[in-house]
C-alpha cells in the first residue's frame, strides 16, 4: 500500500523529528545524501518521488508464493547454496526493532546424525512494499545462505542476483523512514 503524505504537516513532522529517525534508516550514508531526503521531505515531495519510481505493488501474500520466488531466484542463482526448508512471512519481524528479514538454521538430532534445516523469514511489512522492496530483502537473505557476513563479497552476490540491489536497499530505506514518520504522527493524534 503506498504511503499518503500531505504536504504541510509531515513537512513540520519531518523537520522537527527526522534526524533521529534518518540516522537510524540511513545512517550510512553520506550526510548530504540524508539532507537531501529531508529537505525533499521537508517539501512535501518525497512520497510522491518513491510512489512515481516504484508504482507496482506485488501479489505474494502467501508464504506458499514467497518460497516459490525465493526457489526461482535461488535456482537461477544460487544452484550449489543449502536446501531451502521454509521460508514464510513473519509477523514478529518488525521495522521498529529493525528486523526485516532473517535466515536461519535449524539444527537437530535424528538418528544419531545432525540435520540442519535452512530457513528464510521475512517481515510480513514487505507484503504491503513495493514489489522492488520484496526483490531486495529476498536477494538479500538468499546472498547469506552464500555469505554471512556484509562484506564485499555478500554485496557482490547481491548484486549478481539483483543489478539495482543497492539502489533498492536505500530507497527502501528512505521507504521506512516515511513509514516511520507516518506512525509517528499516527501515535500522536
Amino acid at each position: 500500500m503506498p504511503l499518503q503524505f500531505g504536504h504541510d504537516h509531515y513537512s513540520l513532522l519531518a523537520l522537527t523529528t527526522s534526524t533521529p529517525l534518518i540516522e537510524r534508516y540511513l545512517a550510512g550514508y553520506p550526510l548530504t545524501l540524508q539532507a537531501q531526503i529531508a529537505q525533499l521531505q521537508a517539501h512535501g515531495t518525497l512520497a510522491e518521488h518513491l510512489q512515481q519510481r516504484y508504482p507496482e505493488g506485488h501479489d505474494i501474500q502467501s508464504d506458499k508464493a514467497l518460497y516459490a520466488v525465493c526457489m526461482a531466484r535461488k535456482q537461477r542463482y544460487l544452484k550449489n547454496a543449502p536446501m531451502l526448508d521454509k521460508v514464510y512471512f513473519d509477523n514478529r519481524l518488525t521495522i521498529e526493532k529493525q528486523t526485516l528479514g532473517l535466515n536461519t538454521a535449524i539444527s537437530r538430532v535424528q538418528g544419531g546424525k545432525l540435520k540442519a534445516k535452512k530457513e528464510i523469514r521475512i517481515s510480513a511489512f514487505f507484503k504491503q512494499a513495493p514489489a522492488a522492496f520484496l526483490d531486495m530483502i529476498v536477494v538479500h537473505e538468499l546472498a547469506h545462505l552464500k555469505v554471512h557476513a556484509h562484506d564485499k563479497a555478500f554485496y557482490q552476490l547481491c548484486l549478481h542476483m539483483e543489478p539495482n540491489y543497492m539502489q533498492y536497499e536505500f530507497d527502501c530505506r528512505v521507504y521506512l523512514w516515511l513509514n516511520a514518520l507516518k506512525q509517528l504522527d499516527d501515535s500522536e493524534r
